[in-house]
């Protein structure tokens, strides 16, 4: 008898009965003489250079592409219209399989067409430069590279290129012309797309990758395509052309750069100068005296070394980690995920890189996520503290504190800011947009900008105190920053309770909301209450003030009127929050009897433990079914029940990812008095492990029947997943309670 799996009996006329049984081969063709519909949205991966991203989906077309920055129009939305969004497709023209993955530690992207004629492989990726120690650093090239390579027989293919500039809003002219950026002996033509704003050229290197060097290369040729019926305002443009083994072709779409320009702005570091100093690597040097450093000639050598620099960078970075539990793979693919929201030069991290991405199928639950929201900060930090990433956490910090640094004419904080930290974020919906699969409206901006949501004070007081225990030691200017914050704290709880009557006079947003509750984390847009998960977090605001006092020993005129209402606001969460008839917390001290899996943040705060019986109690109550009066379906988890409470949205959504993961979390931190719910917390997120994509991303939402809703990348959703896999795994190991 053999043995498989775990121990299982397995003998040998088994397997020659296996060996005997007849299989129906059956692939999973993509016929592109179908009309293309939409690609689902699990059905993507992501690409960046950590200025913007781009979506690839799995038949090999660029979904959805911003540029030159996360939050600008967009050139490429065929995720939100399929007929006029714009897009960048290079696929076969006969019926094909294809299969997608990242290559090994990167974010470099290869998708796999496949047929029994041929195997063709596409390399997709935004070029970064190595950090360099010693040499100058290179510049940073804004291009969108593509390679296209045969590995096996002869296909034939198509390339489309088709953008939809301003979000479709924009027209623009196409010409094709001669194309000087090749070394004198190359004659060629580029593709140049003009609109009112901006201008895209689509260039092109043939070679082949025979080892002698030797063998044909491919021909192309760039044909203009009109697809002003679908609601196109411009030509776009297409080349049809077969490849063999050995032959290859890369298209390079890009904005050009400047005339005359010797340097971009978005360099990867240092400043860089004229070609031809010394320190320049010998495929940046142009054999054209006058070429920018930005513009360099287009070789076969350039964009070899593009590739390979831009591969080796994704994964020295990722060598850093210092994570070393279970569940690596996902814990690893997550953090590149996370790297690709982060916006290098002012160190914001992006919710997503997406917009308006529905979280219900036809649904008007379709939001703008380009954006750096404060609630973020704490729990970005965590995660990437956790796995050893302290220089992006310090950038995020710095950015946050520069937020502190110039707050509202009034003493407030917006709950979210652009990347470049800008305040102005105005929400504009596109009607002429159909939106993913018809759901409508598609929307840019952000209307939840100005909200009064109170959570993000504990949210950002934990980010502070996170990264100053962690990261760099706080000063004391800015301790007289974060000192501030907690007195509106209070502050802000007193009004609240509406007991205070008496402000300091510089705190004027206080004295403005003395008697406003708020939205909250869900940022509703229905009335305001006092909230449970947002006094959880202004109780954690107080409490990390007073711990950064005390371990710092830095001065607190008001460390006891601090520590006194920290202490009534506990006690007050634990008298109005609580429904003594569901044994539960409840949404807000308005709605006890509506469950909300926002509550789950107790414990992962250190509110309450986990093992605390209230607590118990309400994990118990949440993870029942919807018809059972909880929240929990096929060990998915919802926000609320839309059904029960009325957010001001309507509609329907899925469930939701980030609770599932803290439901994950909290069933952990319960399990260090409890280790029977250890295995509880193991099967359920190895059940959400199963609803991560093909390669490994994460959307916002998930539908009831498994289907990824929401946009994506969802970087609170990678967040939390690593920190449910590091605490799990830690306390799987661990022998009982800390």
């Amino acid at each position: 008898m053999l043995k498989y799996g775990f121990g299982r009996p397995f003998s040998l006329s088994r397997i020659f009965h296996l060996h005997r049984r007849t299989y129906r081969r059956e692939m999973n063709l993509i016929n592109p003489r179908d009309e293309r519909g939409y690609i689902p949205i699990a059905s993507h991966a992501l690409i960046g250079n950590l200025r913007t991203a781009a979506l690839v989906s799995l038949d090999g077309s660029i979904e959805s592409y911003c540029v030159p920055n996360f939050d600008s129009p967009s050139i490429f939305a065929r995720i939100l219209d399929k007929d006029k969004g714009g897009h960048f497709s290079i696929m076969p023209t006969i019926p094909f399989s294809s299969k997608q993955n990242y290559l090994a530690s990167s974010n470099v992207l290869q998708t796999k067409y496949m047929n029994d004629a041929g195997v063709v492989s596409v390399t997709d990726y935004l070029p970064r430069p190595r950090k360099e120690v010693r040499a100058k650093q290179k510049p940073l090239l804004p291009w969108l590279v593509r390679r296209v390579e045969c590995v096996r027989g002869k296909l034939p293919l198509q390339m489309q290129c088709a953008p939809a500039f301003s979000y479709a809003l924009h027209s623009h002219n196409t010409d094709v012309i001669d194309d000087g950026s090749h070394p004198l002996d190359v004659s060629q033509k580029k593709a140049v797309f003009t609109s009112e704003n901006l201008s895209l050229d689509l260039r092109y290197v043939v070679e082949t990758t025979s080892a002698d060097g030797e063998g044909e290369v491919p021909e192309i040729a760039l044909d203009f395509l009109d697809l002003s019926t679908k609601g196109h305002k411009g030509l776009a443009v297409q080349s049809n052309f077969e490849l063999e083994e050995g032959q290859c072709v890369t298209f390079i779409l890009r904005i050009p750069p400047s005339e005359g320009s010797y340097g971009p702005a978005n360099a990867g570091g240092s400043q860089v100068g004229k070609p031809g100093k010394e320190g320049f690597d010998v495929v940046y040097q142009p054999k054209i005296m006058g070429k920018a450093v930005d513009d360099p000639l287009l070789t076969k050598d350039l964009m070899a070394s593009l590739l390979f620099a831009t591969n080796k960078f994704w994964i020295e970075w990722i060598s850093q980690s210092t994570y070393t539990g279970s569940w690596r793979e996902s814990v690893m693919r997550s953090a590149l995920a996370l790297k690709l929201l982060v916006y290098e030069p002012t160190g914001a991290v992006v919710a997503s890189p997406t917009f308006s991405l529905p979280e219900y199928i036809g649904g008007v639950r379709n939001w703008d996520y380009r954006y750096s929201w404060i609630r973020d900060a704490s729990f970005t930090l965590y995660a990437l503290i956790r796995l050893g990433f302290t220089e992006e956490a310090n950038a995020y910090m710095e950015f946050i504190f520069e937020r502190l640094r110039n707050k509202n004419p009034d003493g407030s904080l917006q709950i979210m800011y652009t990347i470049h930290g800008g305040k102005e974020i105005d929400e504009v919906e596109l009607p002429h947009l159909d939106g993913h699969k018809g759901s409508r409206p598609v929307r840019v901006g952000n209307g939840a900008a100005n909200h009064i949501q109170l959570d993000i004070y504990g949210e950002l007081m934990d980010s502070i105190y996170l990264g100053q225990k962690f990261g760099k030691p706080l000063g004391y200017d800015d301790w007289l920053l974060v000192r501030e914050l907690c007195v509106n704290c209070v502050l802000i709880l007193k009004w609240t309770n509406l007991s205070f009557l008496s402000f300091l006079d510089r705190v004027d947003y206080v004295v403005e909301h003395c008697d406003d509750p708020d939205l909250s984390i869900w940022e509703v847009r229905g009335k305001k209450r006092h909230f449970t998960y947002s006094k959880v977090m202004l109780w954690v605001a107080i409490d990390r003030g007073l711990r950064l006092a005390e371990k710092r020993s830095l001065p607190c005129p008001n460390r006891y009127k601090w520590l006194a209402k920290r202490d009534a606001l506990y006690e007050q969460i634990m008298d109005k929050a609580w429904n003594k008839e569901l044994k539960a917390f409840g949404q807000s001290y308005e709605d006890t009897d509506v469950l909300d899996s926002s509550v789950l943040i107790m414990p992962l705060v250190f509110f309450l433990h986990a093992s605390d019986p209230r607590f118990t109690s309400t994990l118990k109550r949440i993870m029942k079914t919807p018809e059972k009066g909880g929240l929990t379906s096929n060990n998915l988890v919802y926000r609320y029940d839309v059904k029960k409470t009325n957010d001001g949205v309507g509609g329907e959504e899925g469930t939701f990812c980030l609770c599932t993961l803290w439901c994950v979390e909290a069933l952990t931190r319960a399990g260090e008095v409890d280790r029977s719910l250890l295995p509880k917390a193991v099967n359920m997120f190895e059940d959400f492990l199963l609803y991560l994509n093909h390669v490994g991303l994460c959307t916002e939402e998930i539908s009831d029947a498994g289907e990824a809703l929401g946009n994506a990348v969802q970087g609170f959703t990678h967040v939390t997943l690593i920190s449910a896999a590091y605490n799990l795994s830690r306390t799987l190991y661990h022998s009982g309670p800390r």
